[in-house]
């Protein structure tokens, strides 16, 4: 299952270290199906996060194809991995760009971590750019762990219950238009006009 990330810029205002309080604004990610998802989502994780009042200034579906936390890492990185294929028709390299969010303290540790995350790749790839990232959490919909199943359950319900509604959709407006072409059928046959 491929998961959809959305960077959220939240305005509010923070009392620093040195007790004074400043309007910050920060962005998060977070993984959900849909703007309005992202939106209550970010409202429930900003809720619990600050008792102030907040902003959600932009939402927007983030490029990351991968997420990685390691522990004992406070920052966010954005790797740009070069995917590299042999193109056998024109005999040339191909590079496909693929973008993750790893955390790490620094970027050699942002970099071996990449290399981590890659481990499993058949492919060879290049790493060109490593980058931190303004992104200060990351909240993703479920984790694995047991006591995330009922998240998970819910979420998978959510999807289902949005393509259903889609399909459901459909079939009504195939009806309407169904309905709406036999009224125009049986009045033409009546010489009834519109």
């Amino acid at each position: 299952m491929s998961q959809t990330w959305y960077e959220c810029k939240v305005k509010y205002r923070k009392i620093h270290e040195t007790g004074e309080q400043k309007v910050t604004t920060e962005t998060y990610l977070l993984d959900a199906i849909s703007y309005t998802e992202a939106e209550s989502r970010i409202n429930e994780e900003m809720a619990a996060y600050t008792s102030e009042e907040f902003l959600i200034t932009n939402i927007k579906v983030a490029n990351f194809s991968e997420v990685h936390p390691f522990e004992n890492s406070d920052r966010w990185f954005k790797s740009k991995v070069s995917l590299i294929a042999f193109d056998e028709n024109s005999g040339k390299e191909r590079k496909t760009n693929t973008y993750l969010l790893v955390q790490a303290n620094d970027v050699k540790e942002a970099y071996d971590n990449t290399i981590q995350a890659m481990k499993g790749t058949m492919g060879d790839y290049t790493i060109p750019v490593i980058s931190e990232s303004p992104i200060m959490d990351v909240f993703p919909y479920f984790s694995g762990d047991e006591g995330d199943l009922e998240q998970l359950e819910k979420f998978n319900a959510l999807k289902t219950s949005t393509s259903e509604s889609n399909a459901l959709n459909e079939d009504l407006e195939a009806l309407d238009t169904f309905e709406n072409e036999e009224a125009l059928t049986v009045g033409a046959v009546d010489g009834e006009e519109e």
